[in-house]
């Protein structure tokens, strides 16, 4: 008996890199719930429009997406995995398009920030900001975009039949942006003894030393604490709230960093316990 097929919820449209990262984690019969913001996927999660959330949460070049790690800390959601997706942004445009015609090129703040360098070879192209790398690629072949070109997917000029006029215009082939899978229910527990991700999020007391003792708690253990990001506390100038991720098995040493950590913290929250991305990636065209 077939299942009806999972309901994810995306920023952007169909062919956009989050919908790459939903098709890595869940295989291409998915139903997508597009999104033009993403406070929205948050909000379809969590009323049950959606089963699943696909957010970027970081990117190599870019570095950190903020919005999303204040939206993971005030939404009751868990972290239930992970997928690294390979970024190759092209620049596109109608078929009947030079890049001699070309003066504006529109794409997402973050995908624009990639590619600095192309920009900076060519000093006469202004960019443009949008909601969406593929729905800029649909809407500037609906004539809908105050651009002649924009920055996006192969995949994305291929659905919308669009033309790729340069390919790999970011800034660094290494580029890489690591999505989290948000839903209502945990993850599953991971196989004891095998490697877990453990992502929390916490405030501490002010005073010195504090942030030391916090992340003594996974030092002294060895484990290792693969990423720490700070985010101002609303209403509480120069106070901070900490995301932190630490890789290792869900239980022994762990368990005791993570509960040593919960005694220094004023709050803490475990926001998910999931298998991490080993290394996979998705090579998006």
């Amino acid at each position: 008996m077939s299942h009806p097929p999972i309901t994810v919820a995306i920023q952007g449209e169909v062919g956009s890199f989050s919908h790459a990262a939903a098709v890595l984690l869940h295989g291409s019969s998915i139903r997508l719930v597009p999104c033009p913001e993403f406070d929205e996927i948050f909000h379809a999660v969590a009323s049950g429009e959606a089963e699943r959330g696909i957010v970027p949460i970081e990117n190599s070049l870019a570095g950190p997406v903020h919005e999303n790690y204040d939206l993971l800390g005030v939404h009751a959601l868990h972290v239930v995995a992970e997928m690294q997706v390979r970024i190759r942004h092209c620049l596109i445009a109608r078929p009947d398009t030079v890049l001699a015609d070309v003066r504006r090129v529109a794409s997402h703040p973050m995908a624009l920030a990639q590619c600095r360098r192309f920009f900076a070879a060519h000093p006469t192209l202004e960019a443009v900001p949008s909601y969406d790398t593929a729905g800029s690629v649909r809407d500037l072949m609906a004539r809908h975009l105050p651009a002649e070109a924009v920055i996006g997917p192969a995949r994305a000029a291929e659905l919308y039949g669009a033309a790729v006029l340069e390919r790999d215009l970011e800034d660094h082939a290494d580029n890489f942006t690591r999505f989290l899978a948000v839903a209502r229910e945990e993850a599953p527990a991971p196989e004891r003894g095998t490697a877990a991700k453990i992502s929390v999020v916490f405030t501490l007391p002010q005073g010195p030393g504090t942030l030391h003792r916090a992340l003594g708690a996974i030092a002294t253990r060895g484990l290792d604490l693969t990423l720490i990001e700070s985010r101002p506390v609303a209403g509480r100038p120069w106070e901070y709230v900490f995301y932190v991720d630490v890789l290792g098995s869900a239980n022994g040493p762990v368990s005791e960093a993570l509960a040593s950590l919960k005694g220094c913290a004023r709050d803490f929250r475990v926001l998910g316990v999931y298998s991490p991305a080993d290394g996979g990636t998705s090579r998006a065209p």
